[in-house]
């Protein structure tokens, strides 16, 4: 039950191109937004959709297929884990932010 604590599935369309990053250490780094829709009737009966946005970051061979295969629009299924981290912005306020750090990307053809 442990491997459930911290798990999240998502499907949805990129946001923009991945922004790829190579660090001094050799080990790559994308990062996207993907946006996930809900659908659902309002109180009048007319249908809805609701579109959440999520920071999304793959690491090492990910971010190689993610570079390769993925661009704006493209729908995708990811799988991973929330991280949070924070820093200082360039005026020294603190900043936060909410990832999902891919584990594992499934790409669907159209």
């Amino acid at each position: 039950m442990n491997t459930l604590r911290n798990k999240v599935q998502l499907i949805g369309n990129l946001g923009n191109d991945p922004e790829i990053i190579t660090l001094e250490s050799g080990k790559k780094l994308a990062k996207f937004s993907l946006a996930t829709n809900e659908n659902y009737k309002d109180a009048n009966g007319d249908k809805q959709t609701k579109t959440d946005w999520h920071n999304v970051v793959a690491w090492n061979n990910t971010a190689d297929i993610i570079e390769k295969y993925v661009t704006k629009g493209k729908e995708i299924a990811i799988e991973g884990r929330l991280a949070n981290r924070s820093w200082d912005d360039k005026d020294g306020n603190k900043r936060y932010s909410t990832e999902v750090v891919v584990n594992e990307l499934l790409m669907f053809s159209k």
